[in-house]
C-alpha cells in the first residue's frame, strides 16, 4: 500500500495550525509519506485557483520534494437542492470534472467523492437515483482524463458496506471504485474485518483516523441522577490508541486483495491540540503503525 497524508490535516478547519500547500508537501515528505491526497478546496487546491501557472508550480513542488500526488478530494453532496431552479447537481458534476482535469495535469489518478445526505421531504429512493445519475456523469467525464472516481462511505446514502456495494453496482462504470473508510462502519457497529473484505476488491483508496468514544449524560435534578445520552461524542487520538479495530480492517482489505492508497487524515479536533508539532507526531505514528502492522 502507498502511505499517503491527506492535506486536510493541516488545513485549519478544526483548530489546527495551517500549512500552505508547498509547506504541506515538504512536511509530508519529511514525515515518511510517499504520496499525498490534496483537499479540493481552499486553502489547498480549489479549482478556482488552479490556473496553468499554479498547476506548473504544484508539479515543481512535488518533484522538488520527491513525492507524488495520488488523490484529489472532492467535497460533494448530491442531496436534492432546496431551490429547484438552481442547477445544484450540475455544479457538483462540473466541480468534479474540474478536479479530474487538474488530477491528470499533476499526475493523480483518483478523485474522491461523497454521496448525499437524506433530506426531509425527499424519499431515500429518489435521492439514491439522483446520486447514481450524478456519479455516472462524474465518472464519464472523469474517464476522459483517465481518472477514477472513488466513492467514500461517509454521507447517508450508501453508507453501510452492503448499500455502498449496491450503489456501485447501480453506477456501473469501470472507473468508479470505493474509498474504504473504517471510521464510519466502526461507529455504526459493522464487523470491520468483513467490511474490509467486502470492499477490498472494489476499493481504490482507504482513508484512516482513530478515535475514542466519550460517553455523554444529562443530569436529571429531580432524580439526583444522570440519564445516558446518545450518541457518544468522539475525539481523534493517535493511530492505534482508539476504539477502531484497524488490525481487523486491514486484515480484511489485504485478504480481499487491496493494494491501493492508504491515506491518513486529521479531520476533527485531536487530543493534544492543533499545533504543528502535535499534528506531525500523529502523522508519524500512522507511518510507524502501518509499517509494523500491515503486510506490504
Amino acid at each position: 500500500m502507498q502511505l499517503s497524508l491527506f492535506s486536510i490535516s493541516y488545513a485549519g478547519f478544526w483548530g489546527q495550525d495551517v500549512l500552505e500547500l508547498p509547506a504541506f508537501l515538504s512536511r509530508a515528505a519529511s514525515l515518511g509519506y510517499e504520496t499525498v491526497m490534496l483537499a479540493g478546496k481552499r486553502p489547498h487546491l480549489s479549482p478556482l485557483d488552479m490556473n496553468e501557472e499554479a498547476i506548473l508550480e504544484l508539479r515543481k513542488e512535488l518533484e522538488a520534494n520527491a513525492i507524488s500526488c495520488s488523490v484529489l478530494a472532492a467535497y460533494t453532496d448530491l442531496s436534492p437542492p432546496r431551490a429547484a431552479e438552481v442547477p445544484y447537481l450540475e455544479m457538483q458534476v462540473a466541480y468534479v470534472e474540474s478536479l479530474a482535469q487538474i488530477a491528470q495535469a499533476v499526475g493523480a489518478s483518483i478523485v474522491r467523492v461523497f454521496t448525499a445526505y437524506e433530506v426531509d421531504g425527499h424519499g431515500p429512493a429518489s435521492i439514491w437515483t439522483n446520486v447514481v445519475r450524478s456519479l455516472q456523469e462524474m465518472c464519464d467525464r472523469a474517464a476522459a482524463h483517465d481518472v477514477t472516481v472513488a466513492v467514500q462511505n461517509h454521507h447517508d446514502i450508501g453508507v453501510h458496506t452492503d448499500a455502498l456495494l449496491e450503489l456501485l453496482h447501480d453506477i456501473d462504470r469501470p472507473n468508479c471504485k470505493l474509498g474504504a473508510d473504517a471510521w464510519s462502519p466502526a461507529l455504526r457497529g459493522e464487523d470491520l474485518h468483513e467490511a474490509g473484505l467486502k470492499m477490498a476488491p472494489h476499493a481504490a483508496i482507504t482513508t484512516n483516523a482513530d478515535y475514542v468514544r466519550l460517553p455523554r449524560y444529562h443530569y436529571q435534578p429531580e432524580l439526583i441522577n444522570y440519564q445516558r445520552a446518545e450518541p457518544d461524542m468522539v475525539r481523534a487520538v493517535k493511530f492505534g490508541e482508539g476504539f477502531i479495530d484497524y488490525e481487523a480492517f486491514f486484515q480484511g482489505l489485504v485478504e480481499g486483495g487491496f493494494n491501493g492508497v492508504a491515506n491518513y487524515e486529521m479531520c476533527s479536533p485531536v487530543r493534544g491540540g492543533g499545533a504543528i508539532s502535535n499534528l506531525d507526531d500523529y502523522a508519524r505514528t500512522y507511518v510507524t503503525w502501518m509499517q509494523e502492522n500491515v503486510s506490504p
